[in-house]
């Protein structure tokens, strides 16, 4: 096991910049995801610390050691790609010790640790089973396997679970992080699921355009999302938006005029964004809370809750309502929210105000 260092990092490709001075630290024996949309880099810094993309400049150290020139088969990483890479004409437990069998380890060796990984990932009944014999699970955690058995430093993923079903995305989630408690081994994990960051990870890292905007545990950035950007992609649903004013007296005025109280100090007068959660927007109960007037347009039902999704003014805002008695659409329903779990930001840069 080792740390993993990224110290200013920047890469370009051509005339397009990727990545414009990432630095991160990463623990001994963390779970890090990197997270963030299609093109914000998240994948080229993975490969970089791989040793797959060459370092524009900056510095990445794993361990003690800098690792900017060393080639990857010496940086003693493993990496689990998106696509299986799986060997068509190899049983299981061929490809899984694959990577061992070119370092000419003994056969002895390399059946001790085959057997092992299969055990931890419960392949020992399909190692004489070939790719094509398995479910996309069971192919997800043969590539697993193949990189358990190499003992790495580190270990890296690159959205493993993006071609899997709904229901076997969760159930990998579950493994992969059953196997970090189990191994303790330092993963660094890419996605743009931010669900798959929010329960797996012990830090997410969150990309936007080649940098990094913030980094912290899931509740942490749930909690206190340092800018809109943050705010609107950690959580689901994303975070409602009510553009309006401070007026200074603990109150927020919405651009058509709406007054709410929110109960607190203003840092200052003058214009903001006003950050609601749907899951702290609910019917008016006997604690009352702030009413929010929704001009509700569609409902989605998904079981145990219900997420209404209207207009307050130019406002898209959507609600998360427990239980199924929900409001229909063309109505105009009232709702509240707590006034002491919203968020403020300033409307030029989104960043949070304090």
């Amino acid at each position: 096991m080792a740390s993993v260092r990224i110290s200013d990092l920047h890469k370009s490709f051509g005339k397009s910049a990727v990545l414009k001075g990432v630095s991160v630290d990463i623990a001994d024996g963390d779970f890090v995801t990197l997270v963030g949309p299609s093109g914000c880099g998240k994948s080229t810094l993975l490969r970089m610390i791989a040793g797959l993309e060459d370092v524009g400049s900056g510095e990445i150290r794993i361990g003690d050691e800098v690792v900017n020139s060393v080639p990857p088969k010496e940086r003693n990483i493993a990496m689990v790609f998106q696509n299986y890479a799986l060997y068509p004409h190899m049983r299981v437990a061929q490809n899984m010790g694959f990577s061992l069998r070119l370092s000419r380890e003994p056969r002895a060796e390399i059946a001790t640790r085959v057997d092992r990984a299969a055990g931890i990932l419960g392949l020992m009944p399909l190692l004489k089973r070939f790719p094509r014999q398995l479910s996309g699970g069971q192919r997800q955690r043969v590539a697993m396997g193949r990189a358990i058995v190499r003992d790495p430093r580190v270990f890296l993923f690159d959205e493993p679970l993006s071609n899997l079903d709904a229901q076997l995305r969760v159930k990998m989630r579950t493994e992969i992080k059953e196997l970090h408690q189990r191994l303790k081994t330092t993963t660094i994990y890419v996605t743009h699921d931010q669900i798959e960051a929010m329960t797996m990870a012990d830090r997410i890292v969150v990309m936007r355009d080649g940098l990094i905007e913030q980094v912290g545990g899931p509740l942490e950035l749930y909690d206190r999302p340092e800018n809109m950007f943050v705010a609107g992609f950690i959580g689901s649903p994303s975070m409602n938006f009510i553009p309006g004013e401070l007026t200074g007296d603990g109150a927020f005025r919405s651009k058509a005029g709406a007054l709410f109280a929110l109960g607190r100090t203003a840092q200052r007068a003058g214009p903001a964004v006003l950050g609601i959660r749907p899951e702290d927007i609910g019917r008016p109960g006997a604690s009352g809370g702030v009413p929010l007037p929704l001009a509700v347009r569609v409902i989605e039902p998904t079981g145990a809750e219900v997420q209404v999704i209207g207009s307050f003014e130019e406002s898209e805002v959507v609600a998360v309502l427990k239980g199924r008695d929900a409001p229909k659409p063309g109505e105009t329903v009232t709702l509240a929210f707590d006034p002491a779990k919203t968020h403020l930001f300033a409307p030029d840069s989104g960043a949070r105000l304090h």
